[in-house]
This record gives structure tokens, C-alpha cells and sequence, in this order.
């Protein structure tokens, strides 16, 4: 564990804390190491693979490409990055193919990466001295004469000059900014096939080498491909119809849960509901989707920002880490260009930040309408080209 011990802060050199090793925050923490300044990153994992990390992500080069680019890793980006998984098939509930987006080989523009290998390409640029692993924040407070007080898990506590939420849709830090909360737009629930190739051929043969969505009757049946073999099952419906009461469902129940899915696609193509009984007995794993309200925005303060999923969490339709990226690249360009004067830095970061979020939240919530309407996908078909 690393000394928690504060320092008397300096005007020309603020202390800089960040409160989440997600990939907003090690995006920032990276660039703020090119420009040379120091930040301590507290993060609740205890190392990189503590917990699984998800499926993967599309990285747009206006945004996370970008991000990658100006941290000197656009090689290392694709030397693990799968341009084939940009391939989407769009199906309705009979199993015909509405729509499919294929770019050639060489022609694609946002190739996926899984999100342990991005996190694992962002941390070579983070120095091992500036993140603190297994650092679980309980507790934010202001100081009467400025800065921050972080409370750990721990009972330890240490005192911020600069203080940056990167902590996600369950941000401890956003409270200190705004009221705003994520409101709940559905219920996702996620299953996993292990070494699908092999386990299941003809199910990785239909998934493809990249992803599909099978939309209709307010229901969204999805599937992705991993670059370690793995099939991730997904399925969205509006209401919570009890599913987040347990995040997790064991094995000795797994055939109440297959049939109580399978009720919910009574009437689907049998071929796209095989992707159900393929799943590994266990695996599910239930969840909220939700989002901040469109356009939330707070009046700028000197010493405390947000960034990522923190400041705008999106329904997760390709934009969220995209975003938290390049809110970590302008971040950082902002305290380099008005170093010693975080107030200034903060304001102008925000600035940007506010208008362009908006705009792309409200697209994504239309996207995620979209989704889940009863004709979602002619919609959605139409709307891929």
C-alpha cells in the first residue's frame, strides 16, 4: 500500500488525484504523464484482471483512436485490434438478415478491441508509481480551505488539491458537482459462451467474426465475438421484470433461467434462441442500463471535474469509452496549457465537453429507442444503410 501522507499543496504544482483506473481515467493519466504532470490514480481493482472486463469495443478515430494516437499507441493498437469484428448482421425474430455492415479488408475505420487489452495498452503509459490498486473511495468531501478529502474502504484518507470523478455511473465524486442521477432505460443481461469454436462450432459459424442483433417485439437478443474465443450472449428488455434482484444466477437453477429466457422469445426462429442453450451454465450476469439525463451540466468549480461515464453516462451504444477517452486527451491539454491554474483548465474543459456530449448523448438515446421499438429492426437496418 502506498503512503496516503498529504502534502502542503502548491499554487504551480497542484496535486492531482483521479478517482477511477477505467479507461477514462488511465487515457488522462497517460497524457498528463507526456506532459509532465503527476497524478496518483486510486483504483478499486485490485490489478488489471480482477474481474472480467466485457465485451469489446469499436474505436471511432475521431475520439478513442484519437486518444490512442496522441498516448504514441496507434501500433499497439493494431497489433490487437479485430478490424473483422466490425461485421454486424442485423436479423428480426424470424432469422432473416435485414441489414448487414461489412466493410472490406482495409476499408473498415473502427476496428474493436477487447476491453482488457485496451485497458492493458493504456497502462504502459501510466507509470506503476501513479496508480494505486485496490484503493475502494467511500467517501468525498470538501475542505473548508480548498481541495478534497478521499475516505477509503480502509478507514486511510488522504487530501487532494485537484480532484477528477472518472469513477463511472455510480459516481462518489459527481455528487460534490450536481444532483443529477442515471435513470434506468432497461435491463441488460449477459451470458457467456467459453471457447466457442471448439464447444460450439456451428453457433461461432452463425455469431460470425464479429457481432449480430436480433430485434422485435420491444427485445433485443444480441451476440458478440471476443478475441479470446468467447461468445457474449446479450439480452435487453425495457422493464426490469424482476431480473436485477441477484446480479448472478447459479447453476443449480440454469434451467429455470434458459426457460424463463426462453419464454421471453416465444415464437423466435429456434436457430437464434440456440444461442441461449449454448451459454455456459451460470454465466448470466444481470444489470441496469442507465443514463444520465441529456445535457447535464453543472457551474464550473476550481478544483473538482468529471470525466467519462461520470460526467455523461450514455446508454451503451458505442459512444460511452469513446467519449471517456477523448474527455481524457482534452483534459489533460487543458491543465498543460494553464499550468498552475486548474480553475481556468476546468472551466475551459467543460466547456467543450458539455456541448459536445450533448449532442452525442441525445443520439445515443435515440439509439437506444431505437432498439428496443417493435419494428426496432427495419429501423435499425434502414439506419446502418
Amino acid at each position: 500500500m502506498i503512503s496516503r501522507k498529504s502534502r502542503k499543496s502548491r499554487k504551480t504544482e497542484p496535486r492531482i488525484a483521479v478517482v477511477g483506473g477505467g479507461i477514462g481515467g488511465l487515457v488522462l493519466a497517460g497524457m498528463l504523464h507526456r506532459h509532465g504532470i503527476a497524478a496518483t490514480v486510486y483504483e478499486r481493482d485490485t490489478a488489471l484482471h480482477a474481474r472480467d472486463h466485457g465485451g469489446s469495443l469499436d474505436l471511432h478515430p475521431e475520439s478513442g483512436q484519437r486518444a490512442l494516437d496522441e498516448l504514441g499507441l496507434t501500433d499497439g493498437f493494431r497489433a490487437v485490434a479485430r478490424p473483422e469484428g466490425e461485421d454486424l448482421r442485423i436479423l428480426d425474430p424470424a432469422g432473416r438478415v435485414l441489414g448487414r455492415h461489412a466493410p472490406e479488408p482495409g476499408d473498415g475505420t473502427r476496428p474493436e478491441i477487447d476491453r482488457g487489452s485496451l485497458r492493458e495498452l493504456l497502462l504502459s503509459k501510466v507509470p506503476d508509481s501513479s496508480i494505486s490498486w485496490g484503493c475502494h473511495v467511500t467517501g468525498v468531501e470538501r475542505l473548508p480551505a480548498g481541495g478534497h478529502r478521499l475516505t477509503f474502504a480502509d478507514g486511510a484518507q488522504t487530501d487532494w488539491d485537484v480532484l477528477i470523478g472518472a469513477d463511472g455511473g455510480r459516481s462518489r465524486v459527481r455528487p460534490l458537482l450536481t444532483d443529477a442521477r442515471p435513470v434506468q432505460l432497461s435491463a441488460y443481461l449477459q451470458l457467456t459462451i467459453t471457447d466457442a469454436d471448439r464447444r460450439r462450432p456451428g453457433i461461432a459459424r452463425f455469431v460470425g467474426p464479429g457481432s449480430l442483433m436480433v430485434l422485435g417485439d420491444n427485445l433485443n437478443l444480441g451476440a458478440q465475438r471476443s478475441g479470446d474465443g468467447t461468445i457474449r450472449v446479450s439480452v435487453t428488455v425495457r422493464a426490469d421484470d424482476g431480473w436485477i434482484g441477484r446480479q448472478r444466477f447459479d447453476d443449480g437453477e440454469w434451467a429455470d433461467t434458459v426457460a424463463r429466457l426462453h419464454d421471453l422469445f416465444a415464437g423466435w426462429n429456434p436457430e437464434l434462441t440456440a444461442m441461449i442453450d449454448a451459454c455456459d451454465p451460470g454465466s448470466l450476469v444481470a444489470r441496469n442500463i442507465a443514463a444520465l439525463p441529456v445535457g447535464t451540466r453543472w457551474p464550473s468549480h476550481p478544483d473538482v471535474t468529471l470525466l467519462g461515464d461520470a460526467a455523461h453516462l450514455m446508454p451503451p451504444v458505442g459512444e460511452g469509452a469513446n467519449q471517456a477517452m477523448l474527455d481524457g486527451v482534452l483534459l489533460a491539454r487543458a491543465i498543460a496549457e494553464n499550468a498552475g491554474d486548474p480553475a481556468a483548465a476546468i472551466a475551459a474543459y467543460e466547456a467543450e465537453m458539455f456541448e459536445r456530449t450533448a449532442a452525442i448523448g441525445a443520439g445515443s438515446a435515440r439509439m437506444e429507442q431505437m432498439g428496443l421499438a417493435p419494428d426496432a429492426a427495419e429501423r435499425m437496418a434502414a439506419y446502418f444503410g
